[in-house]
């Protein structure tokens, strides 16, 4: 029988038969569940468990508004944690479950909250609480500034304070502090940004997550072709045309720099060795100075005429060099094969 068959319900038998097939049911435990559309959903009102090993590291970033939270998250967002921005409170203990349940792909958790309400407050009280129960280990970082710093910052993008309403920028400042009064109390770590600007808070972050090891710096090395326009999103541009084109040489015409005899070519030429090695020196020395000023992620673009024989095989030299060194590296050949 069919979907479109079935008899409507009131006519419909729904006592079970007792046969040898279909045994009284009433020595079988009782389970606490209910139907919703069609699947069984548990009523026990007690938290799933969660294995201790597969519970998820979790950080609660909050504090003043215009102190740095953004910042702050970004800063461990580079670090590989998994963040999330403006996360309800009450659904922190469900996110910490997905993490769980993710097979370690998601180990460490940072969630951004921003208090600006009572009710949003006793919500994040209760996740806290809740999070305790079921063993979760968690830490509070606050971010704090003082009033003439915050009023500064919100001047200057010109923006009012999210609390302030009808009053100005010192009474939405006043009225957060004293919602955040508890809540500060509580942090696990206080950081004072009234004197800090973007790069020395990211230190101080660095300083409190990055470990022992330091901060990793992952590049993005990407060979491209003048006639098609510089790549909009490189942090440093270098030119191959200074080297001949292979594509004068009719038996390296129709291949690329990844093939080996126009990457012999290419590194045969005066100043392609000393260019590799000169640029990979300098790159270290640029690197140094990123870790320093936090920024985690470099593009080089890497370009020749088409971006097919010289950019190629300068971008495949130059990222092997990268990883050997330590820099974690991917190549892109932006218009290789668009000719």
């Amino acid at each position: 029988m069919n979907e479109h068959e079935t008899q409507p319900t009131a006519q419909r038998d729904q006592t079970p038969r007792e046969t040898s097939e279909n045994p009284p049911q009433q020595d079988a435990p009782q389970q606490d569940a209910r139907q919703e559309n069609g699947a069984q959903v548990s009523t026990d009102s007690a938290p799933p468990g969660i294995p201790d090993a597969a519970i998820p590291e979790l950080v609660i970033i909050s504090g003043m508004s215009g102190a740095g939270r953004s910042t702050a998250a970004k800063c461990l967002e580079d670090l590989g944690w998994f963040v999330v921005d403006n996360l309800p409170p009450a659904l922190i203990p469900t996110m910490v479950e997905l993490g769980a349940r993710s097979q370690g792909n998601v180990a460490r958790i940072a969630v951004v909250v921003d208090v600006r309400g009572r009710r949003f407050f006793d919500n994040l009280r209760e996740s806290l609480a809740d999070l305790d129960t079921r063993g979760v280990t968690r830490r509070i970082v606050f971010l704090e500034s003082s009033d003439d710093a915050l009023v500064r910052r919100f001047e200057s993008v010109r923006r009012p304070h999210p609390l302030q309403g009808d009053g100005r920028i010192v009474d939405g400042i006043a009225a957060e502090r004293e919602l955040l009064r508890e809540l500060r109390g509580d942090a696990d770590l206080v950081i004072d940004t009234s004197s800090l600007n973007v790069h020395e808070l990211r230190a101080k972050m660095d300083a409190q997550f990055a470990g022992e090891e330091e901060p990793e710096l992952r590049a993005t090395v990407m060979s491209f072709g003048f006639k098609y326009g510089l790549p909009v999103d490189a942090d440093l541009v270098v030119d191959m045309r200074f080297l001949p084109n292979p594509h004068w040489v009719p038996e390296l015409r129709p291949f690329t720099g990844v093939n080996e005899e126009v990457a012999a070519y290419v590194f045969n030429q005066p100043g392609a060795k000393e260019f590799l090695d000169r640029y990979a020196e300098l790159l270290q020395l640029v690197a140094a100075g990123y870790r320093r000023e936090g920024k985690r992620y470099v593009t080089i673009a890497v370009g020749c005429t088409g971006g097919k024989h010289r950019s190629v095989a300068m971008s495949e030299k130059l990222a092997a060099r990268l990883a050997a060194e330590g820099v974690e590296t991917v190549v892109v050949h932006r218009d290789m094969g668009r000719e």
